[in-house]
């Protein structure tokens, strides 16, 4: 059984904000909804064991309020992968399945519309049927799914695993 968190960046400044889409930094209230969604995990015990982050300013920032928070007790294994920004749900679901089967737990902090169409791509029937919901509404920044997934890595797929839970900054505040 292995646990797998998907999280939104948290909000950016808008794009003419930055020179490129990939430098726009996050907002105060960004910044904010970072250190509220990091505190839930924390509370949570949600604390992956591999992080794979876009190099995106906005994914990079929102990682860093992860940190500050005290999320781990222990440091996790973090890779910045440049393939991961605005990736698709096929692209981020090769990137787990590339993962060891020694990787207990995995966060993926990316984009959208990326990481909301691999969270439903993935749901399975047993998912938390009132965040399953929630999720289908949309995937907001700094919002969090964790799924556990029953089977191995390489073989996560089409409803594949189980949504726990969906939490948006607005359910913390």
């Amino acid at each position: 059984m292995h646990q797998l968190i998907l999280l939104r960046h948290a909000k950016a400044a808008p794009a003419n904000a930055a020179p490129s889409d990939h430098d726009r930094p996050l907002t105060d209230a960004g910044r904010q909804a970072a250190t509220a969604i990091a505190t839930a995990m924390r509370k949570a015990g949600l604390a992956p064991d591999v992080v794979l982050v876009s190099t995106a300013l906005r994914t990079q920032q929102t990682f860093e309020a992860l940190e500050a928070a005290g999320v781990w007790d222990e440091w996790p294994n973090i890779d910045s992968l440049p393939v991961l920004y605005m990736a698709s749900p096929n692209r981020i679901r090769d990137l787990l399945r590339d993962l060891p089967e020694t990787v207990r737990s995995a966060l993926v902090i990316g984009h959208n519309p990326g990481l909301h169409d691999l969270a439903l791509a993935i749901s399975g029937p047993a998912s938390s049927q009132p965040d399953l919901v929630r999720l289908n509404d949309g995937f907001p920044t700094a919002a969090l799914a964790e799924f556990l997934v029953s089977t191995p890595w390489r073989r996560l797929g089409a409803h594949g695993a189980t949504l726990q839970r969906f939490i948006k900054p607005a359910d913390i505040v």
